[in-house]
């Protein structure tokens, strides 16, 4: 083979980024995902998360009790009243990786970010960028584009101490992005619980606190007009401070957690530490050996803590790792309950009577189950509904990536994609008809009703989520009302029982085309109105238009290809089952009426031309 055709691989091809081209060019290892701001974790907000972190460590070290945030469009100011960042290291400080007040402990004990990263990165990833630090009656101003520094301004002021920041978020990278208020005003409600007594201010709209972790744990119940069976139990002190109780009306547990200020969605240490110390005062009041599902069914709970040296699992700090604060605080938790059960009896009572009806529940589930596995064995022991793939995936093992199970309605559609489907990696799942509304329902419906149980056990996710025989699971239904309103149910299906399936980004829905635009020439499969109309306006007058109605009634030779290498797939992002549950119990609750004056007032007539 000759030289030239080979991948050489020698010094020319070794590369050394600055880290501010590093930034530019791997965003996703300092922000995480980019997205558009349509999702909580989106990149837009993890860069007004950065600047504002700062703001909060200046209120925790008792410098500063305002913010004062606007957003405008696509253009974020924050001020602070803080002290000011040091006039002599304005410019470093905002565009030096590792470089910051945070590496001293003296100066910063609890701080949010340790990394020397935030607003370097922020910096880095906008458009435009500008820092002002007023301090003592002086200030330093510098304007950055892309990370690079422009201008820097000094002078007298009479403005009070503190910083303000200002940006824009680069649209070469965030294409198509708006920061949505939903997203931001939860974002500062979580600040104003963590923070009591700072006062947050977003486009005029005052965010503020007065008993922390309480206020959230009782706007988690209000959201969806849950009631505690008892005051919520809160304990807060410099380092610690945790809530929780039970509710009547609520499935599973809801637990909110956090390290620093910031809010760790994917758990880590300190929650599991939190949930054992739980168990142990339970247990240990009780003199009973209850299960730890059993204690937190129903419980909606937060917990927080402040640690010198937070370690996380990721840069965007989602989960804590640090192991060695588990033993100590399994016991200062459990040593703080068993104080608060002794001198609240009453309330303990409650406790160990909502603990000891969730175990009997969940003995009288265990006999449903065992008579649903018997009723399945006794008709057949293939599930009739199924019709399984060669390769499944397995999550631990690191194998069958690219399995999937296509939930469909009806045989016709089905049909379609039996007979072009690839055998090896895709499997399908026949719903009989619309599937049941489960959103009001409670577990044992998952058992009691042959089309929930069959599905159930065609993903193998009875008692875990790690046991999902495939990769990805497709909901594949019509592009009809009855279609949509087949995927909304199957969605609240696994939102309702199996969220941590929707919360992996194992649930997507599947697009077909709802048109089909063609001459004797070429043939172009259009998705909305809008591609049909500029498909028919290319093609001219003598095309022609078909509406598909219905998965049946596209031929398989066509669907071959929707279902192929150019399949296009919509993930279900998952949302925390506080936000959730508001939208669903919505559309999907006993709310009849109310939903139908909805309807009425929102209906949108087409006027004929």
């Amino acid at each position: 083979m000759a030289e030239s055709t080979r991948h050489v691989y020698d010094e020319s091809k070794i590369k050394t980024l600055s880290s501010l081209e590093h930034i530019r060019l791997r965003t996703g290892m300092y922000i995480g995902r980019i997205g558009d701001g349509s999702h909580y974790d989106d990149g837009c907000y993890i860069l007004l998360k950065e600047v504002i972190d700062n703001a909060i460590d200046e209120f925790i070290m008792g410098a500063g009790r305002e913010v004062q945030i606007s957003i405008q469009d696509r253009t974020v100011t924050v001020r602070d009243f803080g002290r000011g960042i040091p006039l002599g290291k304005v410019v470093d400080c905002v565009s030096q990786i590792n470089t910051g007040a945070k590496y001293n402990d003296d100066v910063f004990q609890f701080s949010v970010g340790l990394n020397g990263v935030g607003t370097k990165a922020v910096n880095a990833l906008s458009k435009e960028f500008m820092v002002r630090s007023h301090r003592e009656g002086q200030f330093v101003e510098a304007w950055f584009k892309q990370g690079k520094l422009k201008k820097e301004l000094k002078g007298k002021t009479s403005e009070p101490d503190g910083t303000l920041i200002r940006f824009e978020p680069d649209p070469e990278i965030f294409k198509n992005t708006e920061f949505r208020p939903e997203h931001v005003e939860r974002r500062l409600r979580h600040y104003s619980y963590l923070n009591s007594g700072l006062r947050l201010i977003y486009n005029g709209k005052v965010f503020q606190s007065r008993n922390g972790l309480l206020d959230l744990v009782m706007e988690d119940l209000r959201a969806d007009g849950s009631e505690p069976i008892y005051p919520p139990l809160h304990y807060a002190e410099k380092t610690l401070e945790f809530c929780f109780t039970h509710s009547n009306s609520r499935y599973g547990e809801t637990f909110y957690s956090f390290v620093n200020g910031q809010y760790t969605s994917d758990g880590g240490t300190h929650l599991s530490a939190f949930r054992e110390g739980l168990l142990k005062a339970v247990n240990e009041y009780a003199r009973e050996k209850f299960e730890g599902d059993d204690v937190r069914e129903s419980m909606v709970g937060a917990v927080a803590i402040r640690l010198k040296d937070p370690v996380f699992e990721s840069q965007t700090k989602n989960k804590l790792g640090n192991t060695e604060i588990r033993t100590e605080l399994v016991n200062r938790v459990r040593e703080e309950l068993l104080h608060f059960f002794n001198r609240n009896k009453e309330i303990a009572e409650k406790i160990i009577a909502k603990v000891q009806d969730t175990r009997q529940l969940r003995k009288e589930l265990q006999e449903v189950k065992k008579l649903a596995r018997e009723r399945a064995k006794a008709i057949t022991i293939r599930i009739p509904q199924l019709k399984d793939c060669k390769v499944h995936y397995d999550k631990a093992k690191g194998k069958g990536r690219g399995s999937m199970i296509f939930i469909t309605e009806g045989q016709s559609a089905a049909g379609s994609i039996v007979s072009c489907r690839d055998v090896n990696t895709q499997a399908i799942f026949v719903l009989k008809g619309k599937p049941l509304n489960v959103w009001d329902l409670k577990r044992d419906i998952v058992y009691k009703n042959d089309e929930m149980y069959n599905l159930m056990r065609s993903l193998d996710i009875e008692d875990t989520i790690e046991n999902l025989r495939y990769e990805k699971v497709i909901l594949a239904t019509d592009a009809d009302v009855d279609g949509l309103h087949i995927r909304n149910l199957m969605i609240t299906y696994f939102f309702r029982f199996f969220d941590q399936l929707v919360h992996d980004g194992h649930l997507y829905v599947l697009e077909t085309p709802l048109f089909r635009v063609r001459t004797r020439q070429e043939t172009l499969y259009c998705y909305s109105e809008a591609e049909r109309d500029e498909a028919a306006k290319r093609f001219g007058k003598g095309c022609e238009i078909t509406r598909f109605k219905g998965l049946g009634e596209i031929s398989p030779d066509e669907f071959k290809q929707f279902i192929g290498k150019d399949m296009r797939l919509s993930q279900v992002e998952y949302a925390p089952k506080v936000e959730a549950a508001g939208i669903l119990g919505f559309y999907m609750g006993k709310n009849t009426p109310e939903r139908k004056d909805y309807i009425m007032e929102n209906l949108v007539v087409p006027v004929e031309e």
